[in-house]
């Protein structure tokens, strides 16, 4: 029970509303769970007596179905008696109607989830197969969603047994013991020989064996045996405040191990790339798919790719990328990229891409996981785990492995020579030193800090390769939204609690707007090609609408007479403003004032659109 419960606590960071231990004891299964924090699960378990058995199985829960409470908290009992007990991650999506059948049959529920229906069918299928490993995969195949599932029962008091589809779940390989888990990180302090678990596949571990099959019941002999590259300690925060501080000043490192052993004799190698380069050779597109702030560093491999390969690369939302209908070929190379691996958007476009022929090569952080398995090729980037949310290491190592695809490419087609690309890779090589460098002035970076605590705007210029850098940073930062055709947005609904029905947002390019729109005379003057003329006043300015409207009656301007009272010449009169324009354009030195159409405005262009 202890290393099950030291398994939770160091998965503990991604978040849960509940936990609870099963241990198969004496010939009986003993569940104790509870709501709240795995502090709440171990003061439980103080009071009860101490535990003989060798074989448990725990989990965290997030509520999906029904509220987080002890009674929905997994492990959930099976069977007529409660001789079976099971966890669940996952959705099962067809639980409704096997809830309604097995209700029927006479079985009873204690708990409003998906998770007890499936404890009760194992529970079922175990009464008819008499084989645990048997009753898994019949109830597996016929589950529909997303789930992984472990169940113990007390008539096979040394295994656990678990099924796998579309969700995580890896072996731990011991001496003398073997483990479960979706993360190795849940068992790494122990063993470090892992196994991976293939989609749709059923597992038996006892103490000294490791058995599979599919949900066909055929035996799979082909898993792939790998070793985890880092240890228990990188999962902890190490004498720092957060684990955010933590992973920032690991950066270094972890550029420097992605880099690390790329070059050799002058020439580029990728161990993990196992696609045949006559088809990277015959590729015309390519499509970058991934979510979040993998989506930024795709952004950065698009510069880096068409730069070095001139190839045409696009970047999509993974989540997108499915429904738009995208033009994808054989000749199409789709390249993924995930910290975790198991991004279920990036991996149901992995699925898309390779369904229309398309090669896919995933940049993946997470050996065993599901998206590089189901890629053709895979490039990891062994940062090591990453526990805060908002992305450092992984993010950086993503930018990195970006680079080296793009160089791989231009190496495989011709488009760079072998010493350009060796004075490409050596100045990758000095980043690691730069960041350390950057770090080592941590203390000047929080004067900084300080010096600007309480301001409303900030600045976060970037062009080319900043570009993506400045969007994603200013996205964490600031919560800002992504436009299509202006750039980045700011949410402005909470910075005008005054008017609540009016929480629309400003565009911007190159600068980041303050919560309130400036004062007219901070506004400046906008070039004109007739002089300088003072900028369209703002609509909440009644002075300086007046102004405006004043002053060009006072030059006969033309559009005096469309004026708004309160926002000045509104420029209700295309034509005009159009004339006007022209007009302006001539003078000494300038020439004929060119054809009204050539010095069309862009506003007046979409009024007149």
């Amino acid at each position: 029970m202890d290393v099950a419960l030291q398994g939770l606590a160091r998965l503990e960071y991604r978040g849960y509303d509940s936990a609870g231990v099963a241990v198969l004891d004496d010939g009986a299964v003993r569940v104790t769970k509870r709501a709240g924090k795995l502090a709440n699960l171990r003061e439980a378990l103080e009071g009860s007596a101490e535990s003989t058995g060798h074989v448990a199985i725990a989990h965290t829960r997030w509520a999906t179905h029904g509220g987080p409470t002890d009674g929905n908290a997994h492990p959930h009992l099976g069977g007529r008696d409660g001789e079976l007990a099971l966890v669940h991650n996952g959705i099962i999506e067809n639980f409704a109607a096997a809830r309604a059948e097995l209700e029927a049959d006479g079985f009873t529920f204690s708990s409003e989830t998906d998770s007890e229906a499936a404890a009760h069918l194992v529970a079922r299928e175990m009464e008819a197969a008499g084989d645990l490993t048997e009753a898994m995969r019949r109830t597996a195949a016929n589950l529909e969603g997303a789930f992984t599932l472990l169940a113990v029962h007390r008539d096979a008091p040394d295994v656990v047994v678990a099924a796998r589809r579309n969700s995580p779940l890896v072996v731990g390989l011991g001496e003398g013991e073997n483990f479960l888990g979706s993360d190795v990180a849940a068992f790494v302090d122990s063993t470090k020989e892992a196994l991976e678990i293939g989609q749709d596949q059923v597992v038996t571990v006892s103490a000294d064996s490791v058995a599979i099959v599919d949900f066909d019941g055929n035996e799979v002999t082909d898993a792939k045996r790998y070793t985890i590259e880092w240890d228990a300690a990188a999962a902890q925060k190490g004498g720092y405040d957060s684990f955010m501080a933590k992973e920032i000043h690991e950066q270094s490192g972890a550029v420097a191990d992605t880099l690390r052993g790329r070059l050799e004799n002058g020439t580029l190698r990728l161990d993990e790339m196992e696609i045949d380069p006559s088809s990277l050779r015959g590729i015309d597109k390519i499509v970058v798919i991934a979510c979040g702030t993998a989506a930024n560093a795709g952004a950065v491999a698009k510069y880096a790719i068409e730069h070095w390969c001139r190839i045409p690369t696009e970047v999509e939302l993974a989540h997108e990328f499915r429904y738009r209908d995208p033009v994808v070929t054989e000749k199409t190379l789709v390249v993924a990229i995930s910290q975790s691996g198991e991004t279920m958007d990036t991996l149901m476009a992995v699925r898309h891409a390779r369904e229309q022929g398309a090669k896919v090569i995933a940049l993946c952080n997470t050996r065993g996981s599901t998206i590089p398995r189901e890629s053709d090729a895979a490039l990891y980037l062994h940062v090591g785990p990453e526990i805060a949310v908002a992305s450092t290491k992984a993010y950086l190592g993503q930018i990195v492995a970006s680079y080296l695809l793009g160089l791989f490419l231009a190496q495989v087609r011709g488009n760079l020579f072998p010493d350009e690309i060796a004075a490409l890779m050596e100045d990758l090589e000095q980043i690691p030193a730069q960041i350390q460098q950057v770090l080592d002035s941590s203390a000047q970076v929080e004067q900084t800090r300080e010096g600007h605590e309480g301001r409303h705007q900030r600045a976060l210029p970037g062009t080319s390769r900043g570009l993506p850098d400045r969007d994603g940073g200013r996205a964490q930062a600031q919560g800002d939204r992504l436009h299509p055709r202006r750039g980045l947005r700011r949410r402005r609904a909470q910075a005008r609690p005054d008017r609540p029905g009016r929480g629309g947002a400003t565009g911007v390019r190159h600068r980041a707007l303050p919560a309130r729109p400036p004062l007219p005379a901070l506004q400046g003057r906008l070039q004109h090609p007739g002089g300088a003329r003072p900028r369209r006043a703002h609509p909440g300015d009644r002075r300086g609408g007046r102004r405006r409207g004043a002053a060009l009656r006072r030059r006969g301007d033309p559009r005096a007479r469309h004026a708004h009272p309160l926002r000045g010449a509104a420029d209700r009169d295309p034509a005009a403003d159009l004339l006007l324009r022209a007009r302006d354009r001539e003078g000494p030195g300038r020439g004929p004032a060119p054809q009204p159409r050539e010095v069309r405005h862009r506003r007046v262009t979409r009024r007149l659109g």
